[in-house]
């Protein structure tokens, strides 16, 4: 699909759903009242939420390198932790609509996931950092859900599908969704995107974590941020805008064994 197309098919996407999630919120607050109360936090209700919220730090942590500066970082997250998916098609959306008409030589979903600021010098640098915290959380929403089961039965009961439950499991989903729309443009082959997606709706922020440690264990520190984000094909082409940007402003190659004509190792 040329570029210029996919990108008003993401933007229609992400703003329909965005309406849809708004739309259910205002519909189950309406017919099912508040859902601050007790009689709600059900075990699985519980679980559910926790599985959210990893998702919701995961889409975050991206939210947070995408932004330029640290208040417009948590007015984001703090919709994000209150709106959840609402707020997730909301962004995707607004940073779609700064992708102009001049930036389509590029895969759109490259402009959306990258900073466009400085990209060859940022660098990897909490991959450590990241591969430790995302371990974590993987593993525990993994007993999480394990204990659940072992405690309160399989989820797969009518009895559990309360107008909140609904709701939130149609949020939930939307940023699955999201996420799987990143793994699809990282992944090099369809079988491979197809199996992380399976493994995404069937076990949710646990995929979500394993498959962002995955990544990380590829890069190194000294990596720029693209390798984690971007396929090979992308990578190879801001690979060479990066040589051009050191070129340019004569600074010395960032990549091994790579030297620049002109500009002394």
């Amino acid at each position: 699909m040329p570029a210029a197309g996919a990108l008003v098919v993401y933007r229609a996407v992400f703003a329909a759903l965005g309406c849809l999630m708004v739309g259910t919120l205002v519909y189950t607050c309406i017919t099912d009242g508040s859902p601050f109360r007790a009689e709600l936090l059900t075990p699985w209700m519980m679980t559910t939420l926790v599985d959210f919220y990893v998702n919701i730090a995961a889409i975050s942590t991206w939210v947070v390198y995408k932004e330029g500066n640290w208040i417009s970082s948590i007015f984001w997250v703090v919709l994000l932790v209150c709106f959840g998916s609402a707020t997730t098609c909301a962004y995707i959306v607004s940073k779609l609509f700064e992708i102009t008409s001049s930036g389509l030589s590029q895969n759109p979903l490259d402009l959306l996931l990258l900073r466009q600021d400085n990209l060859p010098e940022r660098k990897c640098s909490f991959v450590v950092i990241g591969r430790t915290i995302f371990s974590i959380l993987g593993i525990l929403m993994a007993a999480l859900v394990t204990y659940t089961v072992i405690t309160d039965g399989l989820p797969f009961r009518k009895d559990l599908l309360t107008p909140w439950m609904a709701a939130t499991l149609i949020d939930f989903y939307i940023n699955v969704f999201a996420i799987s729309v990143w793994v699809v443009h990282r992944e090099s082959t369809w079988i491979s995107a197809v199996i992380w997606i399976c493994l995404l709706i069937c076990f949710g922020s646990i995929t979500t974590c394993g498959y962002i440690v995955v990544q990380l264990l590829q890069v190194s520190y000294q990596d720029p941020v693209y390798h984690l984000l971007l396929n090979s094909h992308s990578k190879s082409e801001n690979s060479l805008k990066g040589d051009m940007f050191l070129v340019h402003n004569n600074v010395p190659s960032v990549h091994k064994g790579a030297t620049i004509k002109g500009i002394p190792e």
